[in-house]
């Protein structure tokens, strides 16, 4: 009797401790699976390799031939730039020659002009070509033109300094004027269109 109850009174703890257990179990998985994110397809990346693809890649040069091509690139990338930077007269791109604002009024003084001298080499190739001519006529020719055109480019060469040198003289007083001349008529000797820096104003504009 007394092993009856005893074995009744087991089986019902048993019970009970088994039912209480899976009760706490059951709660237990239910937070674990509450706690967990559910997932996004694919792992949530490290913050070093987020990192790593952010930085852009670098590949050193293989062996000296190729990092003295890639050098070679670097400088006619940088040479370039510093080309158009000119043309468009930059201060930080021109020569010494060319720079201050003085040099850049000079500049525009003798572009807002058309000049005889401007024309000076397109018609010393002429005359080059006349004297391949072996004819006294065309030789009698040649040296008035250019007895001709040596006197008007000294003529255009002294109103031009003048002119640039009292429009420097108004607008910047303070800066120097010297070596102005030579500036002046040598760019009045070039090509218009091979001018550097290019011109900024046109025949007729204003400086």
């Amino acid at each position: 009797m007394f092993r009856r109850r005893d074995a009744g009174a087991g089986g019902a703890v048993d019970e009970a401790d088994e039912a209480g257990s899976g009760t706490s179990s059951s709660a237990a998985d239910r937070a674990a699976r509450s706690a967990v994110t559910p997932a996004k397809g694919r792992p949530t990346p490290k913050r070093s390799e987020a990192e790593r693809r952010r930085r852009q890649p670098y590949s050193a040069p293989a062996n000296r031939k190729a990092a003295a091509s890639q050098s070679r690139g670097r400088d006619k990338v940088d040479r370039a730039r510093k080309y158009e930077a000119m043309k468009r007269g930059e201060e930080w791109a021109l020569a010494a020659r060319d720079k201050g604002p003085v040099k850049a009024l000079t500049r525009d003084y003798v572009d807002s002009r058309r000049r005889i001298s401007e024309y000076y080499m397109y018609i010393l190739v002429l005359l080059f070509v006349l004297l391949l001519f072996k004819n006294a006529t065309t030789q009698a020719i040649v040296y008035p033109v250019v007895l001709f055109l040596v006197v008007v480019m000294v003529i255009e060469g002294i109103f031009t300094s003048r002119g640039v040198k009292k429009l420097a003289a108004q607008r910047f007083p303070a800066e120097s004027t010297r070596g102005i001349t030579r500036y002046a008529i040598m760019r009045t000797l070039q090509i218009r269109r091979f001018r550097m820096p290019a011109p900024r104003v046109g025949p007729g504009g204003k400086v």
